[in-house]
């Protein structure tokens, strides 16, 4: 059978933050504060390298940069390999960030869960929020 795009779903999170762009950016894209609040890396801004996340779970996700625009927009594959096809997960990450008058809007959608995944889709909604609420924590102990 023929997947289509229709098919699968996706995990948006937004939120309003009170800190610039520029600031969220470097949080979402600086190795160090990454592993602060997302997970172990070796990351780096650059549309075409791949980085591995690293779980506290012992998982590991194979990554790798689609898009890079400089405090607007940030994209990479996030794969997790399984055995078990509900929790063999190919997907795409996509970081936008918007000014506003009080800081920025941060948008993140995940796209690419199958309709067979739905315990790696749930564990995805939960886990991005406890992802944003350490985000927003490494945000405001940085200068």
């Amino acid at each position: 059978m023929n997947e289509t795009p229709s098919e699968t779903r996706s995990v948006v999170v937004e939120r309003e933050i009170a800190h610039p762009p520029e600031k969220i950016w470097r949080a979402l894209t600086q190795p160090h504060l990454m592993e602060e609040w997302l997970m172990k890396n070796d990351f780096s801004p650059v549309v075409g390298h791949r980085f591995n996340l690293r779980g506290e779970w012992g998982g590991v996700l194979d990554c790798e940069v689609l898009v890079v625009e400089p405090n607007k927009r940030l994209s990479y594959a996030w794969n997790f390999a399984h055995e078990d096809p509900a929790y063999d997960l190919k997907s795409v990450v996509t970081f936008t960030l918007v000014p506003t008058s009080t800081g920025t809007q941060l948008r993140m959608e995940q796209v690419g869960f199958r309709p067979d995944q739905r315990q790696a889709y749930g564990g995805a909604r939960a886990g991005w929020q406890q992802f944003f609420e350490n985000l927003e924590r490494v945000l405001a102990g940085m200068n």
